[in-house]
């Protein structure tokens, strides 16, 4: 048997934290970030700092020239998004998520295996890049797996472990093609996550190329 993982802090890196307050962050991982950010307070002051900081700067900066028909084209965009007739998206059935979460849509949680589920975020896409809920039961484990491209995982609730590391409540974790991990639930509730994922995961060993048609997140 072996001993359990020692608790330790994961926090993004700063790299990322710096994209998140100038606004470069792609949209699905600004979410996760965000979320990131609710539940650690001191990396959210932080990241405040860093905003103020640029704000000065642009205050500082001599403004740049609008090219000749943007005004033009900003009107016309309002008025188009004013003319159509937008569905009203469900309503969010979640309340305990964290602040930044609670603004999106959810979809309906699909089964993906056993003690597995997920559900789709109404929240922005880039490319095939987007934002899930994954929520898995204690003891469980997912398929060990690689990734298409980035995957960036806080935890909201539970924890979870992988062959080095164990994350907790407000945890980030940060995988991409480089990483194989199959990470397991070692909380005794489930685990639920917030998830920006790229593309989709890439199952380990001859079982999960066997799988992999059939495994779609």
């Amino acid at each position: 048997m072996t001993a359990p993982l020692a608790k330790s802090r994961h926090d993004p890196s700063e790299d990322r934290l710096l994209a998140y307050a100038s606004g470069a962050l792609s949209p699905p991982e600004a979410v996760v970030v965000a979320a990131h950010l609710a539940l650690r307070p001191a990396n959210d002051a932080w990241v405040r700092r860093l905003q103020s900081v640029g704000g000065a700067l642009l205050v500082d900066t001599a403004p740049a020239d609008l090219s000749e028909h943007a005004l033009a084209r900003a009107m016309a965009r309002i008025e188009t998004d004013a003319g159509e007739a937008r569905p009203q998206p469900p309503l969010n059935d979640m309340p305990e998520l964290p602040e930044p979460l609670r603004r999106y849509a959810l979809g309906p949680w699909r089964w993906i295996g056993p003690g597995m589920r997920i559900r789709d975020v109404d929240a922005p896409r880039d490319g095939d890049c987007r934002v899930i809920l994954l929520k898995i039961d204690p003891g469980r484990e997912t398929p060990r797996h690689t990734h298409g491209g980035v995957e960036l995982t806080c935890v909201l609730s539970g924890a979870y472990a992988t062959d080095d590391h164990r994350f907790d409540v407000g945890d980030l974790e940060e995988a991409d093609n480089d990483v194989l991990h199959q990470p397991r639930v070692v909380s005794d509730e489930p685990c639920l996550c917030v998830v920006a994922l790229d593309g989709q995961i890439q199952l380990d060993g001859w079982l999960g190329r066997l799988m992999q048609p059939f495994v779609r997140l």
